[in-house]
């Protein structure tokens, strides 16, 4: 989605750092790699003075941002546990290894913060128009409103031939700088939701053998199409059945549309009708899902209340009900 750069500020990343990424992380497979599952996210406090309005006419957002010597993009082998650079100096000055560096906001007052009915917000943000190419998920405490602890994970296409994969791949992140992170990482969509139903059990989500939607949690999207058509999509190409956890979810779009009485098409949209600055690169999943959580962070600090917003038929799970009357079509 455009946007001129004179409404939001945007972080760019610059092909030469992430090709330097590429070459530092050229043994990302060697035996003294990291699990692949992340380490937990430290998380960030919540200091400053934030505007509570929530008719139509949005306040800007009052940040007190904590300080930072220069912003550094993500280390995109550290967010899928195969960082192989933690003891380089050189590496870790040139690439954040913190999901939640750039969330840091600092808000003293949450005057009209309200209790909500779910302890975790998983916001879920697919890249990817012909399979999944990218699968991140950020943990947000509905409480603090800390980064409990990160996902992510590039997803290799299992119906597309090496040829057409590199040319999808070089069009999709090669702009970005980050192809050959995508090569050196990306795993099948079976493989990733393995890995990823094993995070969720780890944080007690989520028990396989009991089945149903996540325990006190809730996927927080922004549209509906990643659960409600992508992944039954990506299901099929990879012959597995929908998992149970993708029954329900969280349009922010949505919610946003209720709280503030205003319709916002986009993530881009809220962003900058709350005067919050784009960070990293847009359609760049790891990026779009913290940019989400800070839109997010800021409904939920001026008293929005975060609610299931579309359900699956247990019966028949290609039909959805969307529970709220005023909503995006």
């Amino acid at each position: 989605m455009a946007l001129s750069c004179s409404r939001i500020a945007l972080c760019r990343v610059s092909l030469a750092r992430y090709s330097s990424l590429s070459s530092l992380n050229s043994s990302a497979s060697a035996p003294n790699s990291l699990p692949l599952h992340p380490r937990p996210v430290r998380g960030f406090d919540l200091p400053a003075s934030l505007s509570t309005k929530t008719s139509t006419s949005v306040e800007p957002l009052p940040l007190t941002l904590k300080k930072m010597n220069h912003w550094k993009p993500m280390c995109l082998y550290y967010t899928q546990g195969k960082c192989a650079k933690m003891d380089d100096p050189v590496h870790l000055d040139k690439f954040s290894h913190s999901c939640s560096e750039e969330l840091q906001t600092y808000i003293t007052e949450f005057r009209h913060k309200c209790s909500q009915n779910l302890d975790f917000f998983m916001i879920l943000d697919l890249e990817g128009k012909i399979e999944i190419l990218e699968f991140p998920v950020l943990m947000i405490d509905s409480n603090t409103m800390q980064v409990v602890d990160f996902f992510h994970r590039f997803v290799r296409p299992s119906k597309m031939s090496k040829q057409r994969i590199d040319e999808y791949i070089e069009g999709k992140y090669g702009k970005f700088g980050v192809d050959r992170v995508w090569h050196d990482t990306a795993i099948p969509f079976k493989e990733v939701i393995q890995e990823f139903e094993a995070w969720i059990i780890q944080h007690n989500l989520w028990e396989k053998d009991l089945g149903g939607p996540l325990n006190r949690a809730a996927f927080v999207t922004c549209g509906n199409w990643d659960i409600k058509t992508k992944v039954p999509q990506q299901c099929k190409v990879s012959g597995m059945k929908l998992p149970t956890y993708f029954m329900e979810w969280i349009n922010l779009k949505d919610v946003y549309l209720n709280f503030y009485k205003r319709r916002a098409t986009g993530m881009v949209t809220m962003l900058r009708e709350l005067n919050i600055p784009l960070l990293g690169s847009h359609h760049l999943g790891i990026d779009d899902t913290k940019n989400i959580a800070k839109v997010l962070q800021r409904m939920l600090a001026d008293g929005a209340l975060m609610q299931i917003s579309a359900r699956r038929n247990s019966d028949n799970p290609e039909n959805v009900e969307f529970l709220f009357k005023d909503r995006i079509r």
